[in-house]
């Protein structure tokens, strides 16, 4: 059972008013604030009530009452950068999905295999905003129902993961176009994105390449998922034109 003594903390808190502390927990205070100098930025919201000693430059008094200010100038810039960048990049995120949004749908409006591939060869550059966009597909040996008369490039086995490097999908800056995907074009390209084709288990892999003249356009790092999702919305429309299995 508590004694009156016992509630008297608890009453001086709730007054705002501060029991008096003993010399040397004052002294264990300073030597463990020592210690540890990184304990207000681990506590940030004792800067709130905490009192900082006045002003009074002639007596070499540290002026720790500005420091405070500085340091909540410096956390509130900070955080208003990191929300611009949030919002700056919110919105290129919500410009690129409206594109290739477009893109899908302008695929799905093709009439026939040829007429698709019209599309995602000619109308889809002013739609993404790049400058060359080209397919190609390994030969196994046999034509590919309707891809030589489509414009599509064929190339040697293995030329694909050549050109990925093992992966699905990669986004390169300050590139050289490769003549092999681009043919007489290659030389507009510095920057691209390159996407595998799975088109269908009894097909050879292909590829989609996006390239522009602006070297920063693509980069590495940048997100994968909506040119990724487009690559995947190609490959379907692929396999139903071919009327290929999966």
């Amino acid at each position: 059972m508590k004694s009156p003594g016992d509630a008297a903390p608890a009453s001086r808190k709730r007054t705002g008013a501060a029991p008096p502390v003993e010399a040397e927990t004052e002294a264990a205070i300073a030597d463990y604030l020592m210690l540890h100098p990184d304990f207000v930025q681990r506590h940030p919201a004792l800067l709130r009530v905490l009192t900082p000693p006045a002003i009074d430059h002639g007596k070499g008094v540290v002026d720790f009452q500005r420091y405070m200010v500085a340091r909540l100038q410096d956390d509130l810039d900070r955080v208003n950068q990191e929300n611009t960048a949030l919002i700056h990049t919110a919105r290129a995120n919500a410009h690129s999905q409206g594109r290739i949004q477009a893109a899908v749908l302008a695929l799905l409006e093709a009439r026939s295999l040829g007429q698709m591939l019209e599309v995602l060869t000619g109308d889809l550059m002013d739609v993404l905003d790049v400058d060359v966009i080209a397919m190609v597909v390994e030969s196994n040996g046999n034509d590919l129902p309707h891809v030589a008369a489509s414009g599509i490039r064929i190339v040697e086995p293995g030329a694909v993961d050549g050109w990925l490097a093992g992966r699905e999908v990669v986004l390169r800056g300050n590139a050289e176009g490769d003549p092999g995907i681009y043919g007489p074009g290659a030389g507009l390209i510095k920057s691209e994105a390159l996407l595998k084709l799975t088109i269908s288990s009894r097909t050879p892999v292909g590829l989609v390449a996006f390239g522009s003249r602006d070297p920063e356009l693509f980069q590495e790092g940048q997100g994968t998922e909506l040119i990724g999702f487009l690559g995947a919305a190609l490959e379907r429309l692929l396999r139903a034109w071919l009327e290929l299995p999966v």
